[in-house]
């Protein structure tokens, strides 16, 4: 207890915890429900196809050959495999709430597995919606659900976000060691880190919390403030390595911003993004410019 709130410690953070509901088949439903609400929210546009068009979905995938409009369409069989999954599990749910017993081998049990499970295999073909890369942990998250204890699907989303917190700070960290070296920028550390402090509270925190209207103040004040940064006005001396291209440097923490904005939310890691943008932020110090990052998706 911290400050008379339960807290979970993983990955070097003491996390916030929450009542894990009764393990039954309706807080299962709850939960895939939600998750699947999430998993569409933070995934890239056009994927939310209903299980009705399951059919339809997987005979398009199957039939077409152009690479890479086969992984649109691999990412569009996976949308409506969950959300026939989701369809399945619903019906159930309705029949034990009239008495059914619905036993784990049960036909439709096992359909609803195999449907998440196939779902979770063409996850590599999803992007999140920035398109920098797949969150594949989201994609997984509907069959852990479904196939192991409620309690145990918590403790796992504890784990996840401690790894995202601990993302969010390498990211920070970066900003500040490269950015704070180049004069113009030399006082951004408390912007940036006000900013990492506010997507750690937001990474810990559920929608349903009565502190979201805070905490989401809190994080979206704090982007603001770091997206208006002024760069202070430098001239170059002759024994500087580099002049700094300020556009690069206001970009490099603008795309910053939005990465830990995208951690924060999907309250997931995002390893490869990660990894690239510190990359950048240390080329940025070294050669004066920034390499560029791709756009983001349209919608």
């Amino acid at each position: 207890m911290i400050g008379e709130q339960e807290r979970v410690f993983y990955d070097g953070y003491w996390i916030k915890t929450y009542p894990v509901p009764a393990d039954s088949l309706e807080a299962k439903k709850r939960l895939i429900e939600a998750l699947t609400r999430r998993l569409f929210n933070h995934t890239e546009h056009g994927l939310n196809i209903p299980g009705t068009r399951l059919t339809e979905a997987r005979q398009s995938y199957q039939s077409e050959t152009d690479p890479s409009r086969r992984r649109v369409k691999g990412a569009m069989l996976a949308g409506a495999l969950f959300n026939r999954a989701t369809d399945i599990f619903r019906k159930l749910v309705d029949l034990q709430s009239d008495g059914v017993q619905i036993n784990s081998d049960d036909a439709l049990m096992r359909e609803c597995g195999q449907c998440l499970l196939d779902a979770m295999g063409l996850g590599r073909f999803v992007l999140h919606r920035s398109g920098e890369e797949g969150i594949d942990e989201l994609w997984g998250e509907p069959f852990r659900a479904f196939s192991i204890p409620v309690e145990d699907f918590f403790e796992s989303r504890y784990i996840k976000i401690g790894q995202s917190m601990r993302d969010i700070d390498r990211i920070a960290e970066a900003m500040v060691a490269n950015c704070t070296q180049i004069p113009a920028f030399s006082n951004i550390e408390a912007s940036i880190r006000d900013f990492a402090h506010a997507a750690k509270i937001k990474t810990e925190t559920l929608r349903t919390d009565p502190d979201i209207f805070d905490t989401w103040a809190l994080l979206v004040t704090a982007a603001e403030r770091l997206a208006n940064f002024a760069p202070q006005a430098h001239v170059p001396t002759s024994n500087e390595a580099h002049q700094h291209n300020l556009s690069d440097g206001l970009q490099l923490i603008r795309s910053g911003r939005d990465l830990i904005f995208y951690i924060a939310r999907a309250r997931t890691p995002m390893p490869k993004s990660t990894r690239e943008y510190i990359e950048r932020c240390e080329t940025y110090l070294k050669t004066g410019w920034a390499p560029m990052t791709p756009a983001p998706l349209p919608g």
